[in-house]
């Protein structure tokens, strides 16, 4: 089969923290040689894509804007879309307030203004703000959707807790359950992605370093996976985990050959 595209994370994949992962550039490379439409997309929505693009740049590999979905710009698209006219109270960064914003929406700090509730990696997270969104879940029904499921975040020198934590803490205050995850396994950021890239998501591969957002979503879709080595996973996760990739790489110096057998 002949490959059309490809998907791409981008923490633990083409970088960790400001380094670029090994063979990571010749790889994408490699790939977009082939002939094949490529897309990043990352769970991560602390950044601009903007600022990802610039990092992209950097560190030898060409990009554009129009390269990458984050689950910030995502979550822009999917509630502009949904629910234009709710007032969103924002548990994350300035990058995630800034694309909702692009997308003509309006952010509140008031918890009683709120229709939306988006719980995404905040590294101010507090009571107060946990408080704010018992308030908006519990006594003014808010919706409740969250920009990405991650435990953790890879980094330089290892992991940093990533929005999980703040879901979970919001989840157990409240009692209440996502009403919809727009990142990575989600269907939504799926959609986003396919309809950027084109073509039949059996010819697309999704390449990631985490079995439960990137190698679930690809399996899910269809899609032909690929784990590299060189981010959160470890063989030990694999042995344990009910999730599979259909190639296991130790990075992407490896996509060379899964390419050139799918032609």
């Amino acid at each position: 089969m002949t490959y059309t595209s490809a998907i791409i994370d981008l923490d633990g994949t083409v970088y960790r923290g400001e380094s670029l992962v090994e063979n990571a550039a010749e790889g994408i490379q490699t790939v977009r040689n082939a002939g094949l439409s490529t897309l990043f997309v990352t769970n991560k929505p602390i950044d601009r894509r903007e600022t990802y693009c610039e990092k992209l740049n950097a560190l030898g590999i060409e990009c554009s804007s129009d390269d990458i979905i984050t689950s910030a710009t995502a979550a822009a698209d999917y509630l502009s879309a949904q629910y234009p006219e709710r007032e969103i109270y924002v548990i994350g960064e300035d990058a995630l307030v800034a694309e909702l914003r692009a997308a003509g929406l309006k952010t509140t700090t008031d918890p009683e203004r709120a229709g939306t509730v988006i719980a995404s990696l905040d590294f101010g997270f507090d009571y107060e703000t946990l408080q704010d969104a018992l308030i908006a879940l519990t006594e003014n029904d808010a919706l409740f959707v969250a920009t990405n499921p991650d435990r953790t975040c890879p980094v330089d020198d290892g992991e940093i807790p990533d929005a999980a934590g703040m879901i979970g803490a919001i989840e157990g205050v409240t009692g209440q359950e996502l009403d919809q995850l727009i990142g990575k396994p989600s269907n939504v950021i799926l959609q986003m992605a396919l309809e950027r890239v084109g073509g039949k998501p059996d010819r697309c591969l999704m390449i990631g370093d985490r079995l439960e957002t990137d190698i679930r979503m690809g399996n899910q879709a269809g899609m032909e996976t690929v784990l590299p080595l060189t981010g959160v996973t470890s063989t030990a996760d694999l042995a344990d985990s009910e999730v599979r990739a259909d190639h296991v790489v130790a990075d992407l110096s490896e996509l060379a050959a899964i390419v050139a057998n799918g032609r």
